[in-house]
């Protein structure tokens, strides 16, 4: 079987599984429309199998990382009924009370991917939650399609008021400062827009690819923005324009990086539309960031 590598896949590979993973297509469509790239000795199961993320291979922080302490814990849902279930992270033996991060995920609730973002955040000296907004339906399913499909059975605007729940959790806890911020990425990078109009005392925001707020909200913002685009992401940078202008009118404090010839998703390192020169130089100034504000 040919190996494929990133360079041999033309770009409309990586919007059709955009497309896919973003809910515009279904499986089976994204099957049959794949099936135009599988030439050459390649193969559209090998395809498919090059496509999904790898998680258990590409892990950078382990849940038993012995200088953690992570847990779950849960907090209050105050629209989904019950309680949410969330990853908490801070470094061992910190002497301390430390800054915290809300972690949010994408369109498919708490994967491996993004707890382990949250570990990453622990590791860089913060107290990470890390909230599974699927908790109501049973929590994050095992599979990203499994994931996605209950999703869509939750209004996000309900999963923002469990996300500024998780915001207030953090805030009170007795290993955190006071001082917590957001990072999030795809849906999470909307939540951590909206977390910034919505929430007064956030001390921070970083949205990855995130949707943006309506520009009449722009004006509620308080916190600091750190705001991460890819410039292949042509669907979410179509907000861009109208937001920046908005936050300059407002004269709100931001810094917005457009990462060159990148896709959406290009933090994420389970999947082929992973940079690591951008997200490395991404994650080095979402740490940064928020070292300086929290």
């Amino acid at each position: 079987m040919k190996k494929i590598k990133k360079e041999d896949l033309k770009q409309e590979v990586f919007d059709l599984y955009d497309s896919y993973a973003h809910n515009r297509i279904d499986r089976r469509t994204f099957v049959e429309r794949l099936s135009v790239y599988a030439v050459g000795g390649l193969t559209v199961p090998a395809l498919m199998d090059y496509l999904m993320p790898k998680y258990q291979e590409r892990q950078q922080v382990w849940q038993d990382d012995p200088s953690l302490k992570t847990e779950t814990i849960e907090y209050d849902s105050p629209k989904g009924g019950g309680t949410i279930k969330g990853q908490l992270s801070r470094p061992v033996g910190a002497k301390k009370k430390l800054p915290g991060i809300i972690v949010v995920h994408e369109n498919r609730g708490l994967n491996p991917h993004i707890a382990d973002v949250g570990r990453r955040a622990a590791k860089a000296g913060f107290i990470s939650l890390s909230p599974d907004a699927l908790t109501p339906l049973g929590g994050y399913p095992g599979t990203d399609d499994e994931g996605r499909t209950l999703q869509r059975q939750r209004d996000r605007n309900e999963m923002l008021e469990d996300f500024i729940a998780a915001f207030e959790y953090l805030r009170k806890h007795k290993e955190c400062n006071g001082k917590v911020g957001v990072v999030g990425f795809c849906f999470g990078g909307w939540i951590s827009n909206m977390m910034a109009v919505r929430v007064k005392k956030l001390k921070a925001a970083v949205p990855f690819y995130g949707g943006q707020p309506a520009t009449e909200d722009v004006p509620k913002i308080k916190a600091p923005l750190l705001l991460q685009y890819a410039e292949l992401d042509k669907r979410v940078n179509e907000g861009w324009p109208d937001y920046e202008a908005a936050l300059k009118a407002n004269k709100k404090e931001y810094t917005a990086y457009m990462y060159p010839g990148v896709n959406h998703g290009f933090h994420n390192d389970t999947t082929p539309r992973y940079d690591e020169a951008a997200a490395k130089l991404a994650w080095e100034r979402t740490i940064a960031f928020f070292k300086e504000n929290l």
